[in-house]
């Protein structure tokens, strides 16, 4: 195994940050007990926005906003999607809001394997900060928190900005 140079400066401290996330998702793949196939851990990127959605009061889900959240074209949200439904963890309802659109939703087995995604990805974290010290392990984990709030008030934020023009 080869180690990486620790980042210098402040500001190659910042530039490392990019790449570090860019390696996170790789790292969730760890061998820990009742792992997550491949397959599946792309499935949780589209699951992870219905279940989501789902704790922010009801807000209803499209094929499209999975594709704007994503970031990807409408065809690869779509077929994003299908595969989840096909996999049995989606299912397509008609809005309660909107009668003519059609609205995602979490099977039961698509909240299944979300429970054992968390339980997955607690299991890593726990693997790969086994030797850090609890006040870090907690410092780091309240820090990805507050990161990934932050980032979210940003897209609602352009979102809004979008929607207002």
């Amino acid at each position: 195994m080869t180690t990486k140079r620790a980042p210098g400066t402040d500001e190659e401290l910042l530039d490392a940050v990019g790449p570090a996330f860019g390696r996170l998702r790789r790292s969730s793949l760890l061998d820990v007990e009742d792992p997550v196939s491949q397959k599946d851990l792309s499935r949780t990127l589209v699951l992870r926005i219905v279940q989501d959605a789902a704790y922010e009061g009801g807000r209803e889900v499209t094929v499209g906003a999975v594709a704007e959240h994503l970031g990807v074209d409408p065809s690869v949200g779509s077929r994003m999607v299908s595969d989840c439904i096909s996999a049995g963890y989606l299912v397509r309802a008609a809005s309660q809001q909107d009668g003519r659109r059609t609205v995602l939703l979490l099977s039961p087995e698509g909240e299944g394997l979300m429970d054992r995604f968390r339980r997955h990805q607690r299991a890593a974290y726990e693997q790969i900060t086994a030797d850090w010290s609890e006040r870090d392990r907690l410092e780091l984990a309240r820090l990805l928190v507050k990161y990934v709030e932050s980032q979210d008030a940003l897209r609602h934020h352009a979102q809004a900005r979008r929607t207002a023009r």
